[in-house]
C-alpha cells in the first residue's frame, strides 16, 4: 500500500489511524473532507465516503494538483499543458495528480456539520517524494533543523478578524465571477458600531455568533484564551495558548475555515482579509507569538538580563531578515495598508520592550519563563506554515551567526531602521533578492511562489490602470479579491 511502501507515517500516526477506523466503525460518519493547505493558506477539500476514506487510510487518495497552480482568483498562472508544465519540471507536465495523504492526528468531527469528519492531508508525488509547493512539508523541513540542536519553537497565535452580518438573502449573476476575475463581494452590514474599545455592551451584541464559535472552537480541541471586541465595528480578536509549531498551523487552518463556515450558517461572514474597502474599519493584523524550548520543555529565550544570548541572537536574525520575509507575513496587495506610522502595526525592522508600535516586541524577559517575541508583522490572511516557517528560517540564521540585535526602540516609528516593503511588488523584490530564503526554502518554490503572487499583482495594476482609480485607500478590486476568499 502506497503509506506503507513509502514509509510515510509514524509509528504514533500508524497506532492513531488504526484507533480512528476502529473508532468510526463503531460510530460511522456520513462524510471525511480531506483538506490540505494551498499556497494562499486556503483549505482546500474532498470529501469521501467512509469505505473510500478507509481505503485511504492505506493508499492516500488522488487530487489534481490544480490547487496549487492557481492565484487568488483561481487564474491559471503556468502553462500546465506544456512540457515541464510551465516550471521546467517535468514531474508537473500535464497538470497531474498527486496522492494526499492524510495525517490521522489531526482528525476531528466537525461540529457544525453532523455526520462529517475532517482530516488534515500532505501532499506527495506517486512516486512517494514530498510535493514540492507543499507548504505543510515546507515548514516541517524548517522544524527538522531545530531537532539537532534539541530546539522546538512554541507558537501563540494572536488574530484579529471581522464579523458582519450578510445583507442580501441570495446570490446574483454580479457574485459570478471567471478565473482571474471575482464577482462583486457580498453586501454587508455592521454587526456592532465599533470603535468603543473592549465595549461589553457591544460585544454582547456579537455574543450570540461568539458563543457559538466557542463551543465549535472547544469541540474542535483549539486551544481558545480569549474573544474579545477589538476596534473596528464588529473586529474579533481570538488568541489562543501556545503550541509546537506545526500543531499551531494546523489549528489556524482550521481555526480560519471554521469560523468562516460557523458565521456564514448564522447569517454572518467572518473575513480574514486585514482592511476591507467599508467605511471605519480599521486594519486588522495576526501577531505571531514564539519562543525556543528545549527538549525539557524549559524556554531558551529567557535568562538574566531580557533576553538569553541564544534568544538575543534569534530576536537578531528576525529582524535582519524582516524585509524578504514579509512577503509570507503578509501576502496580500491589501494587507500592505497596514504598515502606516502611529499605528497598531509596523512600518519598519526594530524592536522594543512591550512596546506595540514595534515590529517585534519582547514580552517577559529576566528569568520569566513566559518570555517570547511577539512579531506584529502578518496580516490574518497569511499562510501560517509560510509565516512560521519564514521565521525559523530568519531566527536560526541569527542563531548560527551569533548575531546581536541593535538597541531596544522606545520611539519606535521615528527609529532609524529598515522599512518595511510599502507594497506586495517590494516584498517579492525583496524575497527574490534574498540568498538565504532562496537557499533554505529552494529556487524552484521562491521562483513558482513569485509568479504565483506576482500573477495576482498584475491583475491588480491593470485594473487600476484601466480604471483610473487611485490606490490611496482599499479598492473595489481589493474587496472583490480578498472579502470573501479569506
Amino acid at each position: 500500500m502506497f503509506i506503507h511502501e513509502h514509509g510515510l507515517w509514524t509509528d504514533e500516526q500508524r497506532s492513531r489511524a488504526r484507533e480512528l477506523r476502529q473508532r468510526l466503525e463503531r460510530e460511522p460518519l456520513e462524510l471525511v473532507r480531506l483538506a490540505w493547505a494551498d499556497p494562499h493558506g486556503a483549505s482546500r477539500a474532498k470529501a469521501l465516503s467512509l469505505p473510500v476514506f478507509f481505503d485511504a487510510l492505506e493508499r492516500g487518495y488522488n487530487i489534481n494538483v490544480a490547487t496549487t497552480t492557481l492565484d487568488s482568483a483561481g487564474a491559471r498562472v503556468f502553462k500546465s499543458f506544456t512540457p515541464g508544465g510551465g516550471m521546467d519540471l517535468p514531474e508537473m507536465t500535464g497538470s497531474p495528480n498527486l496522492v494526499v495523504v492524510p495525517d490521522p492526528s489531526t482528525f476531528r468531527v466537525l461540529p457544525w456539520a453532523p455526520g462529517v469528519g475532517w482530516v488534515l492531508c500532505d501532499e506527495y508525488f506517486r512516486n512517494g517524494t514530498p510535493f514540492h509547493f507543499s507548504p505543510r512539508h515546507l515548514l516541517r523541513r524548517q522544524l527538522a533543523r531545530l531537532a539537532p540542536r534539541k530546539m522546538d519553537l512554541l507558537i501563540g497565535l494572536e488574530v484579529e478578524w471581522y464579523l458582519a452580518r450578510v445583507a442580501e438573502d441570495e446570490l446574483s449573476d454580479e457574485h459570478v465571477g471567471i478565473p482571474g476575475v471575482r464577482g462583486r463581494a457580498l453586501r454587508t452590514r455592521p454587526i456592532e458600531p465599533g470603535y468603543s474599545y473592549h465595549s461589553e455592551t457591544n460585544m454582547d451584541l456579537m455574543q450570540p455568533v461568539l458563543s457559538e464559535l466557542a463551543r465549535a472552537y472547544h469541540a474542535l480541541g483549539l486551544p481558545l484564551r480569549s474573544l474579545e471586541n477589538e476596534w473596528g465595528p464588529g473586529q474579533v480578536e481570538c488568541t489562543f495558548s501556545a503550541q509546537r509549531a506545526l500543531r499551531a498551523a494546523d489549528d489556524f487552518l482550521l481555526f480560519r475555515t471554521a469560523t468562516r463556515q460557523v458565521c456564514r450558517r448564522l447569517g454572518c461572514l467572518a473575513t480574514f482579509m486585514a482592511r476591507p474597502a467599508l467605511k471605519g474599519y480599521y486594519a486588522s493584523g495576526w501577531h505571531l507569538h514564539q519562543s525556543l524550548i528545549d527538549g525539557d520543555g524549559r524556554n531558551l529565550l529567557a535568562g538574566p538580563e531580557l533576553l538569553s544570548p541564544l534568544g538575543q541572537s534569534y530576536l537578531a536574525g528576525l529582524l535582519e531578515h524582516a524585509v524578504p520575509s514579509t512577503v509570507f507575513a503578509t501576502p496580500t496587495v491589501n494587507g500592505y495598508r497596514r504598515y502606516k506610522p502611529n499605528s497598531l502595526a509596523p512600518d519598519r525592522a526594530g524592536w522594543g520592550f512591550d512596546h506595540r508600535g514595534a515590529m517585534v516586541r519582547v514580552l517577559g524577559g529576566r528569568g520569566d519563563q513566559a518570555t517570547r517575541l511577539e512579531n506584529r508583522l502578518g496580516e490574518p490572511a497569511a499562510n501560517p506554515y509560510l509565516y512560521i516557517a519564514s521565521q525559523i528560517i530568519a531566527g536560526l540564521d541569527g542563531i548560527e551567526r551569533s548575531l546581536k540585535p541593535p538597541p531596544r526602540d522606545d520611539d519606535p516609528y521615528s527609529a532609524e531602521r529598515p522599512p518595511l516593503p510599502a507594497s506586495l511588488g517590494r516584498a517579492l523584490d525583496a524575497l527574490e533578492a534574498s540568498p538565504l530564503f532562496r537557499r533554505q526554502l529552494g529556487e524552484v518554490f521562491v521562483a513558482y511562489y513569485a509568479k504565483i503572487k506576482r500573477n495576482e499583482l498584475t491583475r491588480y495594476l491593470r485594473w487600476l490602470d484601466e480604471t483610473g482609480t487611485s490606490d490611496a485607500e482599499p479598492t473595489q478590486w481589493e474587496q472583490d479579491e480578498y472579502f470573501d476568499f479569506f
